[in-house]
């Protein structure tokens, strides 16, 4: 029997979000790290005016020497435990590196370099409390209680956590699900697009399966639990995004691999450079001076900048343009780049359904206004997304509603009310008793189509259909088209939606590679298996659905606009402006600042070499040692810095150069 709407509102997905799953981001300054790099920061740029205008050392080397402890004491500590486990890593060489430029009068360079890798700590800290951040909101999107219904029909709210397989709990209008299990009894429409990505909510009955965390619609349900809440869809989704998380990239690995041994071979270097004068004759001093200078032109300053100021560069430079790039070695990962996994909803389309046909029968006397506007008038009460769609709809044509009486909705069925005294059905045709054999043909053309078909019926009679879908964005197409031609290989769609929705969207836009019907875990092993062809794979998404999928990609971008706190977390990007074209444009930047890190890689090594055999075959005096390192310096420096230009990312929309 229908019910007449007077239930509680249904939260919207967003509003469920905020309701249950707050942001619980950690502060910057919370963490030990940060407050370190920062004191270290405002020491040394206290003291580095103090300095260049001539001021006595009294009032700059306490700053310097603050500088020293504050950014130094941690990375030496961890450098020393480490040294106890037989490792050697860069942090205690730069300390090392630091501490020797001071003992030779080279305060500043040693601060300087300090303070570039205390900043650096702090960066990776914070985003490994972001991650950490991410997975505790998502337990959140799981209720605390649900109403556990007893053999006497008795009502008790208990934990979601000590539910166990068996039970039998009552689901009311609005409330999200407690537990994954199958419906015993009821019909409503249920909000599962944080588990599956679909856009629409889906009608649940009797037999159908629910899943913890969705939310319910306007109908109460009976749910028999059929998983431990530790075995759940959202709990599995927490696993996934953990086990991604903590592993590490290849190329993170191999970076760590030539720190050590870059490492090792500075400090036996500067140990011979020492020791071999002396043990042939030479003294003391000049063999000290030697080797200081050696520790000096060898420190990998140089290095480390003709990495990050291209990296950190293009990072600013798609921040101006709507990209959040999390971290350099995202930035150089999205370089390597070549294949690309796109969601559907929410990604690829607008995420809200639209009405795209209206189809009125032959022989109703009905056009296609007249049609909208009836249905129109019968949903304006309704709260269903589709109700939302079609009253749109006729708002666009700016089509006179007429008021409707008698007022009702089956969850499932439709709604049906009076409108100018005829009494209009609006509901699927599967379950609208009026439908007949040419009502139900045009409402199986529209399905297959890839829209999801409503039956218009007025006193009894159908008069027409509606389709409606969720609408492609404009640049879509134009997006994939890029990223074919930068890959070299057109993107995969990955979703949660039927199959034939996903297969209209991707002939319309030119995807050839269709997935459909995916649960989370089923996108991870799409993923995985690009990956095992040896692709490097860039997922975009925007759902909680597709976290998993973000994490154990070799790139994850979310969708900002829309986009779920856990996906905006787990992702390496994030595009604030939901501007799909950004994500070519990106890559594109993401490549310019690969080509500047190899350029300045050349020129540091060409300056640390010769200044390294200068001081070992001839004599390299200091201030000359010290000019040339910091000339190097600041000319990887500079060169990184190009990509801070707007033109760098104008450059990105097709052949993906950018300097």
């Amino acid at each position: 029997m229908p019910s007449v709407t007077t239930a509680r509102r249904p939260a919207s997905p967003a509003a469920a979000r905020a309701a249950v799953a707050p942001r619980r981001r950690t502060p910057v300054l919370a963490l030990a790290e940060a407050r370190w790099a920062a004191a270290a920061t405002a020491a040394f740029l206290l003291a580095l005016p103090l300095q260049l205008t001539g001021a006595p050392a009294w009032s700059w080397g306490p700053l310097y020497a603050a500088a020293y402890v504050t950014g130094g004491w941690e990375p030496a500590w961890a450098g020393l435990r480490a040294l106890r486990e037989k490792t050697l890593d860069v942090d205690l060489l730069m300390i090392v590196a630091a501490l020797g430029a001071a003992s030779i009068g080279q305060v500043m360079d040693g601060a300087l370099l300090i303070v570039i890798f205390a900043t650096s700590g702090a960066l990776e800290a914070l985003a490994t409390a972001r991650t950490a951040d991410s997975v505790r909101g998502l337990l959140g999107l799981a209720p605390e209680t649900a109403t556990l219904l007893g053999p006497d029909g008795s009502e008790k709210a208990v934990p979601t956590g000590e539910l166990t397989v068996g039970e039998t709990i009552l689901v009311r209008p609005g409330e999200r699900i407690g537990a994954d299990g199958r419906v015993l009894d009821g019909a409503s429409d249920v909000d599962q697009a944080t588990i599956t990505g679909e856009p629409l909510p889906v009608a649940k009955e009797a037999g159908d399966e629910v899943f913890a965390g969705t939310v319910n619609g306007t109908g109460a349900l009976r749910v028999r639990v059929e998983r431990d809440a530790s075995d759940s869809v959202i709990a599995r989704i927490v696993a996934m995004v953990e086990e991604a998380s903590a592993t590490k990239a290849p190329t993170q690995l191999f970076i760590e691999k030539v720190e050590q041994r870059y490492a090792v071979g500075i400090v036996v270097a500067t140990l011979a450079v020492f020791a071999v004068p002396l043990a042939f004759g030479a003294e003391l001093a000049p063999s000290l001076l030697r080797a200081m200078t050696f520790m000096i032109v060898a420190s990998p300053c140089a290095v480390v900048l003709a990495t990050m100021p291209p990296l950190l560069s293009a990072i600013a430079n798609a921040g101006r343009h709507g990209v959040l790039v999390k971290s350099a070695v995202v930035m150089e990962r999205l370089a390597q780049v070549d294949a690309v996994a796109l969601d559907k909803t929410g990604t690829l389309t607008e995420g809200t359904p639209r009405v795209t046909e209206i189809r009125p029968l032959p022989g109703s006397g009905l056009g296609e206004d007249e049609l909208l506007a009836l249905s129109a008038a019968a949903e304006h009460p309704s709260e269903h997304p589709l109700a939302r769609a079609v009253v749109a709809a006729a708002r666009e044509r700016r089509l006179a509603l007429h008021g409707a009486e008698c007022f009702s909705s089956a969850p499932g069925v439709g709604v049906t009310a009076t409108v100018q005294g005829a009494r209009i059905t609006v509901g699927a045709p599967a379950r609208t008793p009026a439908a007949d054999t040419e009502s139900l043909a045009l409402a199986a053309e529209l399905e297959e189509d890839g829209r999801t078909a409503v039956l218009v019926v007025r006193d009894g009679t159908p008069v027409g259909a509606l389709g409606i879908a969720d609408r492609p964005r404009p640049d879509a197409a134009a997006t994939v088209a890029v990223l074919t031609s930068l890959t070299g290989t057109a993107p995969t769609l990955l979703t949660g939606d039927n199959p034939r929705a996903a297969a209209r969207l991707a002939a319309d836009i030119g995807i050839g590679d269709v997935r459909a019907g995916l649960l989370p875990q089923d996108k991870v092993t799409a993923v995985r298996e690009l990956e095992a062809a040896g692709r490097r794979v860039l997922v975009v998404g925007d759902g909680v659905n597709d976290a998993p999928a973000l994490a154990a990609a070799h790139t994850g971008v979310a969708m900002g606009r829309a986009g779920s706190d856990l996906a905006l977390e787990t992702a390496d990007a994030v595009i604030v402006r939901d501007e799909l074209t950004t994500v070519p444009r990106v890559i594109g930047l993401a490549r310019a600042a690969r080509r500047l890190v190899v350029q300045n890689l050349v020129i540091a090594s060409v300056f640390i070499t010769g200044l390294v055999v200068w001081d070992l075959a001839g004599h390299l005096p200091l201030p000359l040692g010290v000019l040339g390192h910091e000339g190097s310096t600041v000319l990887v420096g500079l060169n990184g810095l190009r990509l801070l230009r707007d033109a760098a990312w104008q450059r990105t929309a097709v052949d993906g150069s950018g300097a």
